[in-house]
């Protein structure tokens, strides 16, 4: 008796273990009878939480995999991506049993369930990946929903770095509309788990490259109650071997260029219009590469100033020729140099520029027969002429001419003397010019020099704080 009853409790123990994990009855195991039990226990509920009472809490775990990156829009400032969307779920009290039914789990359509209005928050286009009819519906109850989803999302791009830049975008995933109180996301792996399959099924080798994904679990709390939600960080960085060849090496030969054109003599014409159809030249370049630069309104990207700091370089190295030039061939209308300008330039400038000023001639000319005041003039009149013939009688030809030859060439000698001081002020200009000339050559090359490597060290400084 005591056997028989311990039998009863063992078999009222095993129907009830088989009504709890068996809720659905098949009546052979084939799917046409699967499909009856389904769409009489299941389908019919189809509106309504899969959870036995109101206050019971409906876990879906979640899970994601980037497989491409298909494009950064710097002026919307939005970040395009392909993702594999995971969600699991459990209806609760439904279960089968196997050999009963036949099968562990069955392909269903996804309208004859309810389904989590799971959304990513930073959505800023319409999804038009293909959609998925179909979820897996195991015999535990629980709910496998696989689906791919192209994601425009937002994001904020900070370019100021372009082209080393490194970008973190966030994809947060939780219910439209269902609180904390009713759906609970859980995540399902952890963030390297998902980074390393999302770089092993990358298919994109483009512009950007996958370097980091980190996650972060939240709740969000709101007037009416809270949401659950999960963030995803994407952290990219950008491929800049595009435009280091297509930008900024173009840029650095042109530069090099136009400091190697400080070369050419300083009084030449020639470089003027070297430097002029140079900046022409650099012009046309940033109109052609134009395309190549991101368009934003929040921030400069360091390219862009160094664009145009080149381009003001340029133009400041041609305004100096301009002035150079100037003083090589105006020199000789200019009054005589100032003295404080002489010292100043002349003494101290031009040894800081290593032009240190020329030795003085020792030599001094000396003029036996100084001209008198009547030879002091460059032309001498017919009454001065007369009045010499007048004082003494006509002396032979031969003297004559004598005389008349020596005052053509006192006449001549005192053009030349008033020649060799105006050369002499024409070349303390020139001097002058060449001395400002290498002084502005050092202050652009000292210039050009100190602004690349400050640009080029807050590129390095930045990718080292965001990596």
């Amino acid at each position: 008796m005591a056997e028989l009853k311990k039998a009863w409790i063992i078999f009222t123990c095993l129907s009830l273990l088989h009504g709890f994990t068996a809720s659905l009855n098949c009546s052979s195991p084939t799917p046409e009878s699967l499909f009856d039990a389904l769409e009489r226990d299941l389908f019919s509920k189809k509106l309504l939480r899969p959870v036995k009472s109101f206050s019971s809490i409906l876990n879906v775990s979640l899970d994601m995999t980037l497989s491409a990156i298909l494009g950064v829009n710097e002026k919307a400032q939005s970040l395009t991506t392909i993702i594999w969307q995971s969600q699991v779920w459990k209806i609760e009290g439904l279960s089968w049993d196997e050999e009963q039914c036949g099968t562990t789990r069955v392909s269903i359509p996804r309208e004859n369930l309810w389904v989590p209005d799971i959304l990513i928050t930073e959505f800023m286009d319409e999804d038009v990946s293909p959609q998925t009819p179909f979820v897996y519906l195991f015999n535990t109850g629980h709910v496998h929903d696989d689906k791919p989803v192209r994601v425009v999302s937002s994001c904020r791009l900070q370019i100021y770095t372009f082209p080393f830049d490194i970008q973190n975008c966030t994809l947060t995933f939780r219910s439209y509309i269902h609180f904390a109180d009713d759906i609970q996301l859980i995540q399902r792996r952890t963030a390297d788990e998902i980074l390393e399959e999302s770089q092993e099924v990358m298919r994109t080798k483009g512009e950007w490259e996958l370097i980091d994904i980190k996650a972060d679990q939240n709740h969000l709390e709101v007037t009416l109650g809270g949401f659950s939600e999960i963030k995803f960080y994407i952290v990219l960085r950008r491929r800049p071997l595009l435009y280091v060849v297509n930008l900024l090496i173009p840029s650095c030969f042109l530069i090099t260029v136009d400091v190697f054109s400080f070369f050419l003599p300083c009084g030449s014409v020639d470089r003027g219009a070297f430097k002029m159809t140079l900046i022409l030249g650099y012009t046309v370049f940033l109109l052609i590469m134009n395309d190549l630069l991101p368009v934003t309104g929040d921030t400069t990207p360091l390219m862009n100033v160094l664009f145009s700091l080149s381009l003001a370089l340029m133009v400041a190295s041609l305004l100096e020729t301009v002035l150079i030039t100037n003083l090589q061939f105006s020199s000789s209308q200019y009054s005589a140099v100032p003295k404080w300008l002489s010292i100043l330039v002349l003494q101290y400038l031009a040894r800081l520029v290593c032009l240190p000023p020329k030795k003085k001639s020792n030599r001094v000319t000396v003029c036996l027969h100084p001209p008198n005041r009547a030879m002091d003039s460059s032309v001498i009149s017919a009454s001065d002429l007369q009045s010499i013939y007048a004082e003494k009688p006509p002396p032979d030809p031969a003297l004559d001419e004598l005389k008349k030859l020596s005052r053509d060439l006192t006449a001549i000698r005192v053009q030349i003397d008033k020649h060799f001081e105006g050369s002499s002020s024409s070349h303390e200009w020139l001097m002058i010019g060449i001395v400002v000339d290498r002084l502005l050559f050092a202050i652009y090359i000292v210039f050009i020099s100190s602004s690349f490597a400050s640009i080029i060290s807050i590129w390095i400084w930045n990718n080292s704080v965001d990596t």
